[in-house]
């Protein structure tokens, strides 16, 4: 309940911020947000596109939440994303009947989220290298890797800006609007790391690793073990965000500016800090970081420049995630290297 409260005053604190903001500069701050609201949950359509940009910010929430639960500061989703999009991708130019080409998708990009994980993990173990180090540096080897086979060998031959598109049979089926069954691979995701981290035996040594490694490692438990999972799983989940965003979003494509995957990995962080480090607070988060993407566009068409919805929801999601940020901080104090601990 404590950690609720504290979550819903942030929120309150950011609106507050965010209606002075406006209301300096002439705008009426609670029109601008009930027309927010309006649009991001005023209808089905409207609730349905807000869901809809929330699914990836899930995945990649998970990524970094499961990362801070072993002790870890994983910023590596927006380069495992870019892969699994590729893979993604790629994997409907394999000869597969129809009906398997969506499964074999979704799992072929996750074994590649696992390999593009797997060298910061041993980095990590074996040689001590941080893991932010090691993320950053993939994540620009995956943004180049992925901007040449967008342009040179997979870009479509009739629209040289973009990719080849999924075929319509490899696409996740429509619900509502542009919203797709991807739904249930973000909820089934975030269930099952809720359901590993605190209800089976390798979660909960995933969270005594994160929370005090030298007392796990006398209580029995392999440290290093449990960061190597903790990676892992996270790289799947990262790669199901950019598949997803591909196979299950118009136009089922990947342009040349990679616009389709944006930041997401990125923003995934601030979902995770938002939630708590916790898959059914990324849940939430996500589903907020939705809801004021949706929202802003109605706020635009009452006369909002782009800019100030922008310095909002900044605010907005800065004062929700500054809560999480400072227990890191202090968390963080306490970690010690993992280098030649068993």
């Amino acid at each position: 309940m404590r950690v609720v409260l504290e979550s819903l005053g942030a929120l309150v604190l950011g609106l507050v911020i965010g209606a002075l903001i406006m209301a300096v500069w002439g705008r009426d701050p609670w029109a601008s947000y009930r027309a927010l609201f309006e649009g991001a949950w005023g209808n089905t359509r409207a609730l349905a596109s807000s869901v809809s940009r929330s699914l990836p910010l899930v995945l990649t929430g998970l990524t970094f939440a499961i990362g801070v639960r072993a002790g870890l500061f994983n910023i590596g989703a927006q380069g495992q994303m870019i892969i699994g999009a590729i893979v993604g991708l790629s994997s409907a130019l394999l000869a597969l009947p129809a009906g398997f080409k969506l499964p074999v998708a979704m799992v072929l990009s996750a074994l590649a989220g696992v390999l593009w994980a797997l060298p910061v993990a041993l980095l990590k173990l074996l040689r001590g290298v941080s893991e932010v180090i090691s993320t950053i540096m993939l994540n620009w080897v995956a943004h180049w890797l992925a901007l040449y086979l967008v342009v040179r060998k997979l870009s479509d031959p009739v629209r040289g800006e973009r990719t080849f598109q999924v075929p319509v049979g490899m696409r996740f089926p429509l619900i509502q609007g542009e919203l797709t069954w991807a739904l249930v691979v973000s909820l089934l995701a975030a269930l099952f790391l809720y359901w590993l981290l605190w209800y089976h035996a390798k979660g909960y040594e995933i969270r005594a690793a994160g929370l005090n490694p030298k007392a796990a490692t006398t209580a029995g438990i392999s440290v290093r073990r449990s960061i190597l999972l903790a990676i892992l799983l996270g790289g799947a989940c990262a790669a199901w965000a950019g598949a997803i965003q591909v196979l299950g979003r118009f136009p089922y494509a990947i342009t040349s500016d990679l616009a389709i995957l944006g930041s997401l990995g990125f923003d995934g962080i601030a979902v995770a800090l938002i939630g708590r480090n916790h898959p059914l607070g990324v849940l939430a988060g996500a589903f907020f970081f939705g809801t004021l993407a949706t929202g802003a566009a109605r706020m635009g068409l009452r006369g909002i420049p782009i800019d100030m919805i922008q310095i909002i929801q900044g605010v907005i999601v800065v004062s929700m995630a500054i809560p999480e940020a400072f227990r890191l901080l202090r968390v963080k104090k306490t970690s010690v290297p993992t280098k030649g601990k068993s």
